[in-house]
């Protein structure tokens, strides 16, 4: 057993200090020290002794154990130092070099769409107004000519939280607050989102935004709504486009009108945008009803007034040629990108 013992003390020394990593120190350890290592298996032969060898004899195994321990000790911190190190130069990072590089991002479409319109119309003097979405029924729809029960509020596909509580399904309501708390005159625009319960498809959302216009002042008339519009899609689309008005109705606007740009595509010539025709149909406007205006305290035989509604998403599918709403909708960098 002694020489057993020497030959355990000197093999193992010898392969700790031949090991190149901790995973190695860790096998050894288990050979030689584990619950089925050498040592452990000559303690448990050690009752097999005369009775006289066995202290000589544990004191030896315990000698070897203790030396085996300090030289894995030792050698463990030692290779964990290298580890370590390789470590740190592996990962070390050179703080010189250029960084990646990160795209600058683009505008959406359609806010680049909202920006320019904005910007047409502040030129013209046209303030910028915004109101809340979740909006009383009362500015939504009553003030607008439209009381409770009245068939408009069907094409309206009203969101309701409760009854006198609704998501906002135009930008109106904003256009019916600031006619309640200032006099004239006023020229003001609304963009924002609103809200309908329609289905969504290649032109239809149930959250979208529209951008609307309102003039109050003393002797507004017809030709100013069509001088304004015909601007408007000047700078917009380009010289060469003019607009259409077609009779329509609008609760809140008597008289009502449709009204069509010239194809931006094709400059009226016809094509698959505008279905052959050379127009294309882009917002609904109006004279102010003067129920409206007596209704939100503005003396109707004093005062007229335009308003006009275009949908944000429109106008921008018509600027860039877009042929599917949900194009805006979906996220697509390789889309987006497109447009800076």
């Amino acid at each position: 057993m002694e020489n057993k013992l020497r030959e355990i003390r000197e093999r193992v020394l010898a392969e700790l200090s031949e090991a190149r990593g901790t995973s190695k120190l860790e096998q050894i350890r288990v050979s030689v020290l584990g619950k089925k290592g050498e040592l452990t298996g000559l303690l448990r032969g050690m009752g097999q002794l005369a009775p006289e060898e066995r202290p000589r004899m544990g004191q030896l195994v315990n000698d070897v154990r203790r030396a085996i321990e300090e030289e894995l000790e030792k050698k463990g911190a030692e290779l964990k130092e290298i580890e370590k190190n390789a470590r740190l130069e592996a990962e070390a990072v050179d703080v010189t070099l250029p960084g990646p590089e990160r795209s600058a991002g683009s505008m959406h479409p359609m806010n680049i769409a909202l920006n320019r319109m904005v910007e047409i119309f502040t030129g013209m003097g046209y303030e910028v107004v915004e109101g809340p979405e979740v909006e009383y029924d009362h500015y939504n729809f009553e003030l607008l000519n439209i009381p409770k029960n009245h068939p408009a509020r069907d094409a309206q596909d009203t969101f309701y939280i409760n009854e006198n509580t609704v998501l906002r399904t135009h930008t109106s309501p904003v256009q019916a607050r600031i006619m309640t708390t200032r006099k004239p005159p006023i020229r003001v625009i609304c963009p924002g989102r609103v809200y309908r319960a329609d289905e969504a498809d290649a032109t239809h959302s149930p959250v979208f935004h529209q951008m609307e216009g309102l003039v109050i002042d003393e002797n507004i008339t017809m030709a100013d709504l069509k001088g304004t519009l015909d601007e408007f899609a000047r700078q917009m689309y380009g010289e060469g486009i003019s607009t259409r008005f077609r009779p329509s109705f609008f609760p809140f606007t008597e008289p009502s009108a449709e009204v069509d740009l010239t194809c931006a595509n094709c400059h009226g010539a016809g094509c698959r945008m505008c279905k052959g025709t050379g127009w294309i149909e882009v917002l609904g406007a109006g004279m102010v009803n003067p129920h409206v205006l007596e209704m939100c305290g503005i003396d109707p035989k004093k005062y007229s007034g335009f308003a006009f509604g275009f949908g944000v998403e429109r106008v921008a599918l018509l600027r860039y040629n877009i042929p599917n709403l949900r194009y805006l909708y979906e996220n697509d960098l390789r889309f987006l990108t497109q447009y800076r």
